[in-house]
Formats: structure tokens, C-alpha cells, sequence
């Protein structure tokens, strides 16, 4: 079959852009100086691949990049995945804090809604999981959580297991389990509360519930 290639050149754009936004993460924490030369190796390649996908000069690419990261701020966007089997919904406990949550994090550049949370369930509680729908969005200044210095989104989408295996613990978690809504462990309030796990059980128990967007 011939390829198209148009899906060949986007696939190769969305890899480039997420180079460079690694490249751009890695300059910005890593302390140490050889880690940032090559992360600056990193960012110019990521650069040179985009301006020959787009055909353009690089100076172009350059100038592009630099307004975006530089300009206009938005809010970050928190992605958490409510897994409810059995009358209770799924929660690791974060390495970082000892603290329980429903799996997810920061969403990654290149990858849609549904496949950063399937692949944060995956990574943080060892379940496959199917995406089924969002059941709320909410701006996180405007709720009960702790303080912070940044602006958030928290998207919460409500997943169901595809495969019949048990949770096993990740990297980043440390313990994983389904919980009760009258017996929930001690919250990591700055992933979630629990106004937002009974959210989730009331998602799943009406299919035609609206998301909640506020």
C-alpha cells in the first residue's frame, strides 16, 4: 500500500515538537552544566528538524518558538483518570508526598486527552484502560485545593479497565488499591479532593450526567 505522505510529515512534526519541548524542560531544571549543553544540543536539532519539515529558515523556527515560550501564559493542564470497579475507584499514593490520588499528571505535548491518561494509568497503577468520556473540568483556583504559585486546569475522565489484571504500584507510586467512597485513604489535595471522586462515581453511575465545567 502507498504511504501517505502528509501522516508520515505529521508524525514527524509531532516528534520533533515534543523533542524540543523535553529539550526545554531538561533546560529549565537541570543544575547541572554539562545536562544543559546537551540539552541545548537537544533544542537546536529539535529546531533544525522543524524548520525543514515546514520548509522554512530556521531563524523563523527560532523566533516562532522563543515567542511561544516566552509570551503569553496559560494555565498548565492536570489530566486524572477515575477507574471504578466493584462499587470503588482506584487510587495510587504518590511516592512525592505519601498521599493517595487517582492516577494521571501533567499532560505530555504530542499526545491527545485519552492517550496521556491511559498511559498514566499504566505507568502509575499497571492497568490498561479504555478512555470513555470527560466528566469534568475544572479551574483549580476556583475549588478547595491547597494554594499555588501556578494556574491549573484538572481534567478528570472517567476510564474502564480492558484487561482482567490487579493494580500493581509504579515508579512515581508506591501503593495502589480500590477504595470506597466512605473509606477513602488520606488525599494528595493538591491532585485531587474529594469532592472530585464523588464526581466520578456519579459519572458512572448516570451515563447521561453532564461534565461538569467550572
Amino acid at each position: 500500500m502507498r504511504q501517505d505522505p502528509t501522516a508520515k510529515e505529521d508524525a514527524w512534526l509531532a516528534r520533533a515538537k515534543r523533542l524540543l519541548a523535553l529539550a526545554e524542560t531538561g533546560q529549565h531544571f537541570t543544575k547541572d552544566p554539562f545536562d544543559r549543553e546537551r540539552y541545548d544540543e537537544i533544542a537546536v536539532m529539535a529546531r533544525k528538524m522543524l524548520a525543514d519539515l515546514g520548509h522554512v529558515p530556521l531563524s523563523r523556527i527560532h523566533g516562532l518558538i522563543t515567542e511561544h515560550v516566552a509570551g503569553y501564559a496559560t494555565p498548565s493542564i492536570d489530566i486524572r483518570g477515575a477507574v471504578i470497579r466493584d462499587g470503588q475507584i482506584l487510587l495510587v499514593r504518590e511516592r512525592s508526598d505519601g498521599r493517595w490520588a487517582m492516577p494521571g499528571g501533567f499532560a505530555d505535548i504530542g499526545s491527545s486527552v485519552a492517550e496521556n491518561i491511559e498511559r498514566e494509568v499504566w505507568e502509575e497503577a499497571g492497568l490498561r484502560v479504555r478512555t470513555d468520556r470527560l466528566f469534568a473540568l475544572r479551574h483549580k483556583a476556583k475549588h478547595p485545593y491547597p494554594p499555588s504559585s501556578k494556574d491549573f486546569y484538572k481534567i478528570f475522565l472517567l476510564c474502564s479497565q480492558t484487561d482482567g489484571s490487579d493494580p500493581e504500584a509504579g515508579l512515581e507510586t508506591d501503593d495502589v488499591g480500590f477504595f470506597a467512597p466512605d473509606a477513602l485513604p488520606e488525599l494528595s489535595l493538591n491532585r485531587v479532593i474529594e469532592a472530585d471522586i464523588n464526581e466520578a462515581f456519579r459519572a458512572h453511575a448516570e451515563s447521561t450526567r453532564p461534565t461538569i465545567f467550572d
